[in-house]
């Protein structure tokens, strides 16, 4: 039987030496199929029918046959003729003869060709061998078959293009069959060796994973044999559980559900498993709905532990106790924003804390102090690596409720650059409008901040940004009186800082003339911290001496019980005994009291100066400074409260200049012009240009210098200190040492209000100044003054310049006259 290879449409029959093909059907073809023009090959495979099955019957009636073909050579086709609906050809073989393969084996390209063709099968079959763990028969075919043959083996068994079976088909030539089949299996080798990097890679990561899962359920199998498996449920049921009994709001609740839902379809080893895992552990923590139950508002207990815990300070207490009596009659009003303003050390801190204390509240404290981003506040988004949530939904997380009392510390030291501005972060945080629904960019979703009660504070109400201010109630602590840190120190810091040394009253005792001296000559400021340190050195001085002491303990006391001749005849004749202290406890309550002294130590004015040194501050420093002409003395504000400020002015020979030195400001600058100007516009009146028989300007500089060079300087207030230092200058008469003053001046010598008026009048008063000149219009800032200090202090109005100037030297302005504006 002859089988001939068509074109488009008709299947090739695979060469090989046992081949098989699906065949031909038990229903005549139609007409439409004999009218069909059917496109033959010149060139086809000659084959013989070893077997024919038959296959099973379709239930369109259809019967599919098998027949197996053994191929036997190429032929060509040189003459095709129809007999009825079946085609007969003349063909003629293709095969070589013997002679003439064996003229061909001697060709050495044919045996290069032959060779290039074992070597790339060989390895074909060896990459086979060690994928499929087959390949010994066809091993067996490369030593006994020809290669001619074996090329047209090999090419059968790939999955080859049409067009490429019948290219091979028409190479008759060995050589030319040899080169395309070398080139074919070569294609073949390549790729199954990329398939098998890839797969390698695949099966890697994929056994990296079971190695892992398999090492997990190994660990739990250990941990259930050890007993350390207490939870027997799984982690993530523990977790919907922790989040179920949360108390989120229903969108919440919707939103952490479908975070949760997401994380079980996830593999622990997967990137994304731990971010979610800890966002939904901080959903699951934070207070949505617990809080803490407070005490039933006393407002007598209240009072009692504010002055229990505070001495002064009556303006900030009374509006805690007004706050308190509001919550009273209605528990659910919106507690204030407190904003407490004054220098370090006066008790900002501890204020808040003693609010949190008497609304039986927990406490939290945020430090704000040089904080640029506003992550800080708002929380980074989850998409960044390492983020995190805000500062105050972490500190929410940590007290475990919903209502802290909840301290901003230092709010007016935030900053701002490209990574925002967190002073504006806080005006959501601070708005009772709008903390409803906090939105932190960790969270990203509302967080209900309305039932905190925030306290914050500052140094200085100058930094904090109007709109942020404006969401605050300010109250002002400006400082404490020498009075005030006397029974502060009696009543809080000497026994805060005895105990923290381990000793008691029975050791060192520090009386009030003590203390006093440590106020006025030790420490100069508005709060009580330089207090507190100089005491801790006192108390550091008396704990060497008596340790140093208990080395040898007389034996005179508390020793009825021992009754022996020994110990007898040494009491009797005064004889010190030595002993070993052992303290059973770590106590330091306990350690103290094996100690014994025979009298406590008292503070003297000789331990002052060894353990302090000599004093730091003199009253007499205003006297000695102002006792020559061009000095005059002012008070300024400052963030650490009213300081002193000495002005000095001299004159020298020049061409007529101003100079000013000290670190000054531009408004301080032109205060000084201001000053300049109006004392030569008043020369006539003041009748200081005959004085010396010289002008006032004319061939000398003015030289003004404000002292502390280091300490920045500016503001307007020291207008009035710079006209009564000239005016003193040139006039040679020295203005009282006893009066200070403060007041901002027109051209027109008007003198304006100020502010820092209780912070000014306290530094004059801790200075020992007996007279303040104010301007008039602040005299209503007086009520603020404690009554105390006023006791102690002469304060004068001035409306214009002269009044100033009458009321700083001695016997008055001689020169005044009062000029028309």
């Amino acid at each position: 039987m002859v089988f001939c290879c068509g074109g488009a449409g008709t299947d090739i029959l695979n060469q090989s030496s046992k081949l098989q093909d699906g065949s031909s059907d038990s229903i005549k073809p139609d007409t439409k199929r004999q009218n069909d023009i059917v496109h033959w090959h010149n060139r086809g495979v000659a084959a013989r029918p070893l077997h024919l099955s038959r296959g099973v019957e379709k239930p369109s009636g259809r019967v599919t046959y098998t027949v197996v073909l053994e191929g036997l050579c190429r032929f060509s086709v040189l003459e095709l003729s129809t007999r009825g609906i079946y085609h007969t050809a003349k063909i003629s073989s293709l095969e070589m003869t013997k002679i003439e393969m064996e003229q061909l084996e001697q060709d050495p390209d044919y045996i290069m060709l032959s060779r290039q063709f074992k070597a790339t099968a060989t390895e074909l079959i060896s990459v086979l061998e060690l994928k499929q763990k087959t390949g010994g028969r066809t091993k067996v075919l490369l030593d006994n078959i020809p290669v001619h043959k074996l090329a047209d083996i090999f090419v059968a068994s790939f999955e080859i293009s049409f067009e490429e079976q019948l290219s091979m088909l028409d190479s008759v030539g060995p050589k030319l069959r040899l080169s395309k089949a070398t080139e074919l299996v070569d294609r073949h080798l390549q790729s199954i060796r990329v398939a098998e990097k890839i797969t390698q890679k695949v099966e890697g990561q994929l056994s990296k994973s079971q190695k892992e899962f398999l090492l997990r359920q190994q660990m739990r199998a250990i941990k259930e044999e050890l007993g350390d498996n207490e939870d027997d449920e799984d982690d993530l049921v523990a977790l919907e559980r922790k989040m179920q009994s949360a108390g989120m709001p229903p969108n919440v609740w919707k939103h952490s559900h479908r975070e949760l839902r997401r994380l079980k379809k996830m593999q622990p080893q997967q990137p994304g498993y731990n971010s979610s895992r800890v966002y939904l552990d901080l959903l699951a923590d934070l207070p949505w709905q617990k809080a803490s139950e407070e005490i039933e508002l006393d407002l007598r207990a209240a009072q009692k532990r504010l002055d229990s815990d505070h001495y002064g300070l009556v303006k900030v207490k009374q509006r805690i106790i007004e706050y308190l009596a509001v919550r009273k009659l209605k528990p659910d009003a919106r507690g204030p924003v407190l904003c407490f303003v004054g220098p370090p050390g006066v008790g900002k801190t501890s204020l808040a804390s003693s609010i949190a204390a008497a609304l039986g509240r927990k406490f939290i404290r945020i430090s704000l102090g040089g904080v640029k981003d506003e992550a800080d506040i708002r929380g980074h988004r989850r998409t960044y690596v390492g983020s995190m949530p805000g500062r105050l939904i972490d500190g929410l997380k940590r007290v475990a409720v919903c209502n802290p009392v909840m301290l901003l510390d230092e709010v007016d030291k935030t900053g701002s650059d490209v990574r925002g501005d967190p002073a504006s972060a806080l005006l959501e945080v601070l708005d009772p409008e709008q903390n409803k629904t906090f939105n932190d960019h960790y969270l990203n979703v509302p967080f209900d901040l309305s039932k905190v009660i925030f306290v914050a504070t500052a140094n200085r109400m100058q930094p904090i940004p109007p709109p942020l201010l404006d969401r605050m109630e300010v109250i002002e602590l400006p400082g404490y009186t020498p009075e005030e840190k006397l029974q502060i120190a009696m009543q809080h810091l000497i026994p805060r800082v005895l105990d923290q040394h381990g000793l008691s009253s029975e050791f060192i005792q520090i009386p009030e003339a003590m203390v006093k001296l440590v106020i006025q000559r030790y420490t100069r400021e508005a709060g009580v911290r330089n207090l507190e340190r100089n005491l801790a050195a006192l108390a550091r001085a008396a704990a060497v001496r008596i340790v140093e002491q208990e080395q040898v303990v007389p034996l005179t006391k508390g020793m009825q019980g021992l009754s022996t001749p020994l110990l007898e005849n040494r009491l009797a004749d005064g004889t010190e005994v030595e002993m070993d202290v052992m303290p059973m406890s770590v106590n330091s309550r306990v350690i103290s009291n094996t100690f014994r002294i025979a009298s406590p130590l008292v503070v003297d004015e000789t331990m002052l100066e060894k353990v302090l040194g000599p004093p730091r501050f003199d009253d007499s420093e205003a006297a000695e400074r102002v006792a020559s002409p061009g000095v005059s003395v002012g008070l300024v504000w400052t963030a650490f409260g009213g300081e002193v400020q000495f002005v000095e002015a001299t004159a020298m020979v020049g061409k007529g200049e101003l100079h000013l030195t000290g670190q000054l400001g531009d408004v301080i600058k032109e205060s000084a012009q201001i000053a300049l100007t109006w004392v030569r516009a008043r020369t006539t009146d003041l009748k200081v240009d005959a004085a010396k028989g010289f002008n006032l300007l004319e061939g000398r500089d003015v030289h003004i210098h404000f002292p502390a060079g280091a300490v920045p300087k500016d503001g307007p207030s020291a207008g009035v200190t710079l006209v009564t230092s000239l005016v003193s200058l040139f006039t040679q008469k020295s203005v009282r040492s006893d009066t200070a003053m403060t007041g901002e001046m027109t051209l027109r010598g008007l003198v304006l209000p100020v502010g820092g008026v209780k912070d000014k009048i306290l530094a004059a008063h801790r200075y020992g100044i007996k007279r303040v000149i104010l301007p008039e219009r602040n005299l209503k800032d007086l009520a603020e003054v404690p009554a105390s200090v006023l006791a102690n202090l002469e304060i004068l109005l001035a409306k214009r310049m002269e009044d100033v100037l009458e009321h700083a030297f001695d016997g008055g302005c001689p020169w005044r006259q009062h000029s028309k504006l």
